[in-house]
């Protein structure tokens, strides 16, 4: 039976990124270990969840500001002021949530109609994973080469409604959901969580990202480690079609209806 993580993260009414808190599936009942209000259920979450505390198994920036310029050492996780010495549990195979809110706990006021993000922030949501020996330990620097990265998922823009990534995500009520590939060896992981606003995009260095990271225990799996990575910083360049792209098209943030090519390599896939 597939069981379900959900990672909590929060956007500012600026779109400012920082991770909270995990939420785990069919442990306890939602409410029981947590503090403070709970991130709002998603349209198809589990009946049951249990929460580590806030910022347990997180890498989180105190605030997040967009990075603009794709060469900064910070692309990986963030600006990070906050970091967990603990890791959070998984199996291969697992379904991920990460939720995004519009400040620490949800709305910033009743009614927030920049939550879970601003409506305008278009653009695609990326995974990636790194293999690390100790995910609390490891240096973002790790290496003269860095950490090597693999993609685990993308979503961009459908050409056939005009619907981005971002717009799916707020229709889920913040919630994006991700699922660990089946295959994957155990150990430990980094998993970075990217959203890439493109409403400035037009113009030099106008694309925003917004990444921050989670601590992940893995177990089960097939014991495949993909040989395909990408460095991060490194992986994208400041003039990618999708980086430097005009997504207006006759005053509408559809891209013109045409693909839309989401930065980065493609998502892994297991072997055959």
């Amino acid at each position: 039976m597939k069981s379900t993580i959900m990672i909590a993260l929060a956007v500012s009414a600026q779109a400012h990124t920082i991770f909270q808190q995990a939420h785990h599936h069919n442990h306890l009942p939602f409410t029981t270990q947590l503090t403070h209000p709970p991130s709002p259920t998603p349209r198809n979450s589990p009946s049951t969840t249990s929460s580590t505390p806030p910022l347990v198994g997180l890498r989180a920036p105190h605030l997040n500001y967009p990075i603009h310029d794709v060469s900064d050492a910070r692309m990986a996780c963030g600006p990070v002021s906050t970091h967990s010495n603990r890791t959070i549990d998984a199996r291969a195979g697992d379904r991920v949530g990460a939720w995004w809110g519009a400040v620490i706990g949800g709305e910033a006021f009743p009614g927030d109609p920049d939550h879970p993000i601003p409506p305008g922030h278009k653009g695609p949501i990326s995974t990636y994973m790194a293999k690390v020996e100790d995910a609390v330990g490891v240096s973002l620097e790790e290496g003269e080469e860095g950490l090597r990265w693999f993609k685990i998922q993308e979503s961009g823009l459908d050409v056939e409604t005009g619907r981005w990534a971002v717009d799916e995500m707020i229709a889920e009520r913040g919630w994006v959901y991700v699922d660990l590939p089946k295959c994957l060896a155990p150990g430990e992981y980094l998993l970075r969580q990217e959203v890439l606003a493109l409403h400035s995009a037009a113009e030099w260095m106008g694309a925003q990202f917004y990444q921050s990271c989670a601590q992940l225990n893995v177990t089960g799996g097939g014991g495949y480690v993909p040989e395909e990575t990408v460095a991060i910083p490194g992986v994208y360049g400041q003039d990618d079609p999708g980086v430097l792209v005009q997504i207006y098209v006759d005053g509408v943030p559809d891209h013109g209806r045409k693909p839309y090519p989401v930065p980065g390599p493609r998502p892994m896939t297991c072997p055959a």
